[in-house]
């Protein structure tokens, strides 16, 4: 004997205050919910690789501050260089060094910064290398 052997000739109650729910809203009710909403993108944030700013070497702040000296002198020839600097992250401490290919237009004393022709600007204070293309 069935258990259900009472009850499965029934239909299902109808009734006129309620009508019948639709197909996506009755799947709707045993969708996944998510109680911490962006514990996601959290997990995710704290996950992101960042570098840390280096303090250069005695010889490194040498070799940079020649580059720099030679760049000053051959301004008006507006040379191509490669410059790595440190670029912070937005979102946590640390960021990034990143190559910059450009040419150089001027070197804006005031604010010790290098000004490219694109107007890009890169500080005196970011800088970790300083490399002629030409």
């Amino acid at each position: 004997m069935d258990n259900y052997d009472d009850i499965k000739h029934l239909t299902r109650p109808q009734y006129d205050e309620f009508p019948p729910m639709s197909s996506f809203d009755r799947a709707a009710q045993f969708s996944p919910f998510a109680a911490l909403v962006g514990y996601g993108d959290a997990v995710d944030e704290t996950a992101r690789l960042v570098d840390s700013r280096y303090e250069l070497t005695e010889d490194q702040a040498d070799e940079l501050n020649s580059s720099l000296n030679r760049l000053i002198d051959n301004l008006n020839q507006q040379p191509e260089v490669r410059v790595t600097h440190f670029v912070p992250d937005e979102r946590k401490s640390g960021g990034a060094y990143v190559d910059k290919v450009g040419t150089v237009r001027i070197f804006d004393s005031y604010s010790g910064e290098l000004v490219f022709t694109d107007g890009d600007r890169i500080a005196l204070a970011d800088m970790a290398k300083l490399v002629f293309t030409e």
